[in-house]
């Protein structure tokens, strides 16, 4: 399990944060301008989209639903990910 708690900590403390600060930001833009376009409509679904995702995988890892192989593959995925924004 010690690639699922990793994969835990890092969604729970990494990713999941900066996927709401993103949506704050976004939305505030978006209140600011009193009218979204297409664009910022998209990337606001996006980011909904990854958020719900990464819950529903914190929820899945968190009750045992997930393998410790498939942990570590996704860790190290998102690991990567992040290292390339």
């Amino acid at each position: 399990m010690v690639n699922c708690n990793k994969l835990k900590e890092l969604l729970e403390f990494e990713i999941i944060p900066d996927i709401e600060d993103e949506i704050d930001e976004l939305f505030e833009q978006i209140a600011k301008e009193k009218k979204a376009d297409k664009d910022k409509k998209d990337e606001y679904t996006e980011l909904q989209e990854l958020h719900n995702e990464s819950i529903k995988l914190l929820k899945d890892i968190e009750n045992e639903n997930i393998d410790e192989n498939e942990c570590k593959e996704l860790y190290l995925e998102l690991v990567e990910m992040l290292k390339s924004t």
